[in-house]
């Protein structure tokens, strides 16, 4: 499948990883049905978020099954699943920076990331609950691999100074890489009001990359 997201790689490891994945693990996604109810299992990130625990499948009928392609197109059901993994990860990546960011400004920032990721994933969930759908994320799943990723880069950091320029890098490229998800998220989904929740998070995810964008410069890129 191909998504254009590899020009924005060079920004961080994680970004690349995502990238990288999302390129090969979405193309073997699973079969799903998006009428399935439930939604995603609890947050075990310690960002302060809740999941929801899944619900039994809904076999009882509804609109018609929206599988996996063999073109490797994300169901809405993996589309649910990728976003609520990201404004979960970045939670708590938030609640994480919290412990050991030196500049006032990253602060901030880390707060705004807990506060605005939580509340886009709230509302993803809500849908997900009145839609019936089930997340379920593709195969070899990019996004759980970045959040790891990212994480294991902040808690390799040393605190204070170091530690903010690691993470506003990060976060620059883990934005760019969500931003481009939730554009083919919205591309491809099927569900109308799925595409609308998309559409009307994107302000916020380009806010977040303009903040980060902004900090980095005045923190200064790391050497590593």
């Amino acid at each position: 499948m191909s998504i254009e997201l590899a020009r924005h790689a060079r920004y961080t490891v994680v970004g690349a990883a995502l990238f990288g994945v999302l390129a090969a693990g979405a193309c073997k996604g699973k079969t799903n049905g998006t009428d399935t109810g439930g939604m995603s299992a609890a947050d075990t990130t310690g960002s302060g978020t809740t999941g929801m625990a899944p619900a039994a499948a809904d076999t009882t009928g509804g609109a018609a099954t929206n599988a996996t392609g063999a073109s490797g197109t994300l169901t809405d059901a993996n589309i649910v699943a990728l976003l609520d993994e990201a404004n979960k990860a970045d939670s708590a990546a938030g609640a994480y920076a919290l412990t050991k960011a030196h500049d006032a400004g990253v602060k901030t920032f880390a707060k705004m990331m807990m506060g605005e990721h939580h509340a886009l994933r709230v509302q993803g969930q809500a849908l997900a609950k009145k839609l019936n759908i089930t997340p379920e994320p593709p195969a070899n799943d990019p996004v759980q691999a970045a959040g790891a990723a990212e994480m294991d880069s902040l808690r390799a950091a040393a605190k204070g100074a170091a530690f903010d320029r690691v993470y506003i890098d990060q976060e620059v490229g883990i934005h760019k890489a969500v931003i481009d998800l939730a554009n083919k998220g919205h591309d491809e989904a099927q569900n109308a009001e799925l595409k609308a929740l998309i559409e009307k998070a994107k302000p916020t995810l380009q806010k977040h990359l303009d903040r980060a964008e902004a900090l980095q410069k005045s923190l200064g890129k790391t050497t590593t």
